[in-house]
């Protein structure tokens, strides 16, 4: 379960909030008491993630694309912004929409934030570190980025997102936060969005082989997103303006990463089972992602409590129980 959160808001506005976080973001609110506007576009959002809640008293949900305006009936006292394609397979499919999502659609949620005197959450990403020079990262370290490379359409949509709430805070003194999230992972990930584990767990489950890109010595870190959950509302609650790092700092490999979910499903018993097929590895794809967790541990009283084998198991479980592999 998500950790309690540790302040109560009124009325929190969720962009993207039919998305894999943001709907698990939308349940944790409802479940302190905060009355819930879920805004999402469904380009990447599914209506399926938020259906148990559109009984539940205070949950509304607002069709609408985040970068052509917000117009909600209450004025809210937090707003997370989370409007955004996430995943490769997304952001390369729209790239356009990703830029405007994290340029546009950030500005109008500050400005809904900044007249409603609201609390103001901006969902960056461990991607404005680039291919990282420095590992693990923390959050003074500025990045190594292509600017104009296939992935540049997130990586500099988030960083121009960041710029732009550090800001609205100094020019309009909004309440801002940006929280850096690191390759969250957990039920509501669709099998074919493009990321490691729902891909390699899609993968297993079907008895296909894991495509592992390159050699599979590149890193991810996993949080699982319960703990980035947790961590995001903390960093609300407590009002630091950040940017601070949410991760989980337990460094694994692609291919050690397929080799544990292979071992999990039990889809490498048997002559039918799955193995592991290198492919190319993608442009720009990062060598090293390692966040350092310090000031979110110092300022937060914040770390991630979920072991790899004990989130892996629940979303394999999650994915066994739909349709989405």
């Amino acid at each position: 379960m998500t950790a309690p959160v540790s302040r109560t808001w009124e009325h929190a506005v969720v962009t993207g909030g039919a998305g894999f976080v943001g709907s698990h973001l939308c349940t944790a609110l409802l479940a302190n008491g905060t009355a819930v506007t879920c805004v999402d576009d469904f380009s990447t959002g599914r209506a399926e993630n938020v259906a148990p809640l559109l009984d539940r008293p205070g949950f509304t949900v607002i069709q609408a694309n985040v970068a052509e305006g917000i117009d909600v009936d209450r004025p809210p006292d937090l707003v997370l912004h989370f409007a955004s394609p996430a995943s490769p397979a997304d952001y390369l499919r729209m790239p356009l929409h990703t830029l405007e999502t994290g340029s546009l659609g950030t500005r109008n949620a500050l400005r809904l934030a900044h007249r409603s005197g609201a609390r103001f959450v901006l969902a960056s990403t461990s991607e404005v570190y680039g291919d990282p020079q420095q590992n693990p990262q923390d959050e003074r370290y500025w990045g190594h980025v292509n600017p104009v490379g296939p992935r540049s359409v997130y990586d500099e949509a988030k960083r121009f997102g960041e710029a732009l709430t550090t800001a609205h805070a100094d020019a309009e003194g909004t309440d801002t936060a940006i929280v850096r999230l690191f390759n969250t992972y957990g039920p509501r990930m669709r099998g074919h969005d493009g990321r490691a584990v729902p891909t390699f767990v899609r993968q297993a489950l079907a008895g296909e082989p894991l495509t592992v890109t390159g050699d599979g010595q590149q890193t991810r870190s996993l949080c699982y997103v319960d703990d980035t959950v947790g961590g995001i509302l903390a960093a609300a609650a407590h009002g630091m303006r950040g940017p601070v790092n949410i991760g989980n700092p337990a460094e694994i490999t692609m291919l050690e990463l397929a080799r544990l979910i292979i071992g999990l499903t039990g889809s490498g018993s048997g002559s039918a089972g799955s193995e592991i097929r290198f492919i190319d590895r993608p442009t720009d794809d990062p060598a090293v992602r390692c966040p350092d967790i310090t000031l979110a541990r110092d300022k937060l009283g914040w770390e991630p409590r979920v072991d790899a084998v004990t989130g892996l198991r629940r979303t394999i479980d999650w994915f066994r129980a739909t349709a989405d592999h």
